[in-house]
């Protein structure tokens, strides 16, 4: 994209895109077609851990690849939009983040954007994100807890990718990530409101 008049609508349709894609309420549409709303059972997060305790991990598999897809296909097309000056695939799935935190679909009440980011970081860096992966399965095998190998796998993924990408490419990925931080932050927030 050389023409600087291009990048405006090219961003517009990034934003747009990605957010629509990440609007879409997989958990949502999952649980209530199991007949129930992961918004009103176990830690009340949309997303595919929540619905992994109602279901089980056969169950909720819908709600993982559905994730992760929102944020590949919103990668895939920051990629066809691209201008790598100004980062408009990592504005895509950024967007696609913000729309699976707050969906216009599911009443502004979503999840916390983990899985949409792997998505995403599979398209936008598949190296780093495969060496991420092998990272995670040797921290899951040495603790045995998965939960602390994909915490590992997704906090750590920036220190992967630094030995592949330049510094402004883990930049952007830090930016991503503050995303995932502010809706733990929220939740936190939230957990002490209902505990006083």
């Amino acid at each position: 994209m050389d023409q600087s008049g291009a990048v405006l609508p090219a961003l517009i349709a990034a934003v747009v895109a990605g957010y629509l894609l990440g609007s879409i309420p997989v958990a949502v549409l999952v649980g209530r077609a199991r007949g129930f709303d992961p918004r009103d059972v176990g830690d009340r997060n949309p997303g595919y851990w929540n619905v992994k305790d109602q279901l089980g991990p056969r169950g909720s598999l819908p709600v993982f690849a559905g994730d992760v897809a929102k944020g590949a296909v919103a990668g895939a097309v920051g990629l066809l939009l691209d201008d790598p000056a100004w980062g408009i695939a990592h504005v895509a799935v950024g967007s696609a983040m913000f729309g699976h935190a707050y969906p216009v679909f599911a009443g502004f009440r979503g999840g916390r954007s983990i899985l949409t980011f792997v998505g995403g970081m599979a398209v936008l860096a598949p190296v780093p994100a495969v060496v991420t992966v092998l990272v995670l399965l040797l921290v899951w095998a040495a603790t045995r807890s998965f939960a602390w190998a994909a915490r590992v796998g997704v906090f750590g993924f920036p220190v992967v990718q630094l030995a592949f990408e330049s510094k402004e490419r883990v930049a952007a990925t830090g930016a991503l990530l503050s995303i995932i931080g502010l809706r733990f932050a929220q939740a936190a927030m939230s957990e002490r409101r209902a505990a006083q």
